[in-house]
């Protein structure tokens, strides 16, 4: 018979990430096991021997501490670990010789600037979190060199070093940081285009741009990662983030340590959890512009191209200029034409349908604007090289 496997999960369960990776193990186990599992989002030093007593096979864990990761290399177990530092990925570093996952910091950034710069904003700033948190440092490199491809540049908080002890969103380390923070904000350019590191940091921003009168929406955008829907949805006024495809990467990690358990590989290998896509909230939904008639239009086009009979003509009627006066200050403003934003937010909505619901395409069609399915797929390979059934197999394969 076939010994069933027990697995240590050292992940947090009180954000919307960790759960999602835990959803995505549970899911794998569903379908390949069973398992037994051991979570524990406390201390791991209570964990190991208490693993020893109960016959644990395998660790999927956050090493937090040079402790944890002792006792992790000292109990031989097969471990796929989360977001390893620069150090623990260091050749000489046990750490570096077992399986890994982390967040694509490059596709995260990218999604986010993007963004921010597809909503006019020429000025931009990245908040993130001090200590020893790899994944934070590498969203911000990341952003501040895709703004760079782009003809821009960043400025870039300096958190305060924090007690070792204190977990980054510790409130007595933020009720010190926030005023820091909120003046650094207040001597920025406006409007400002902003990512923070994470959700919780996210929400930091905008409680400190509050206490310090500045105007989310009106003077400052603000996006985070992890798109964790509680606590996003909390945030006043709700928060924009890019959405982690973290439940996939569960599975993927599962599979990983399933692979090592087995004995069917060996050696350290590294996952990537992909972004998906921005979810767009109160906190983003804004168009900075200069040119205010420009702005309008983008307004206009944004909370009406999904209308079936939508075209270029209404949006010219709206507003108070010409179509050659407007498409040439659409052009010089945003660098493309009426029609193409028309379609590129026509192609987000797909995109994301095409993600997160199984409506067959002649409905998505329909709810997008496109007059005919075959339409909307002519377009839609133009833009992505895929046909929209095949960028639905894709994102759910990712």
């Amino acid at each position: 018979m076939r010994t069933i496997p027990k697995v240590a999960l050292l992940i947090e369960t009180s954000r919307g990430y960790g759960r999602a990776l835990l959803r995505g193990i549970v899911r794998y186990a569903r379908l390949h096991g069973p398992w037994s599992f051991y979570l524990t989002p406390a201390d791991f030093r209570q964990v190991l021997p208490r693993m020893e007593q109960w016959g644990g096979t395998g660790i999927i864990a956050r090493v937090e501490t040079p402790e944890v990761a002792r006792q992790i290399v000292a109990s031989r177990l097969p471990t796929v670990c989360l977001d390893l530092n620069a150090e623990q990925l260091d050749d000489h570093n046990p750490l570096a010789q077992m399986g890994e996952i982390h967040p694509d910091a490059d596709g995260t950034a990218r999604l986010a600037a993007d963004h921010l710069i597809e909503r006019g904003f020429r000025h931009f700033a990245f908040v993130g979190v001090g200590g020893d948190r790899p994944w934070s440092d590498q969203r911000q490199a990341a952003f501040v060199a895709r703004l760079g491809e782009r003809g821009f540049t960043c400025h870039q908080y300096r958190p305060p070093r924090r007690r070792s002890d204190l977990p980054y969103v510790d409130g007595r380390q933020w009720g010190r940081e926030e005023d820091r923070l909120g003046r650094w904000l207040v001597g920025l350019p406006r409007p400002l285009g902003l990512m923070a590191c994470n959700d919780d940091r996210g929400r930091q921003v905008l409680e400190a741009c509050r206490t310090h009168s500045i105007r989310v929406g009106e003077e400052i955008a603000v996006v985070g990662v992890d798109n964790d829907e509680l606590l996003c949805e909390m945030a006043d006024p709700p928060l924009s983030s890019v959405a982690l495809n973290a439940e996939r990467g569960g599975f993927e990690a599962a599979r990983l340590l399933d692979d090592y358990m087995a004995g069917r590989v060996r050696g350290p290998r590294r996952l990537l959890v992909e972004p998906l896509h921005v979810v767009t909230r109160s906190s983003t939904d804004v168009v900075a512009l200069e040119d205010a008639e420009v702005a309008r239009a983008l307004r206009f086009i944004r909370e009406h191209a999904c209308t079936n009979t939508f075209q270029v003509d209404d949006v010219i009627r709206q507003g108070a200029l010409s179509r050659r006066t407007l498409e040439i200050r659409f052009r010089r403003a945003l660098r493309r034409s009426v029609q193409d934003e028309i379609e590129r937010v026509r192609l987000e909505r797909v995109k994301r349908l095409l993600a997160e619901s199984d409506a067959p395409v002649t409905r998505l069609a329909e709810l997008t604007g496109f007059n005919t399915a075959s339409y909307m797929g002519l377009v839609f390979r133009r833009q992505t090289g895929k046909t929209p059934r095949q960028y639905r197999t894709w994102v759910r394969s990712r």
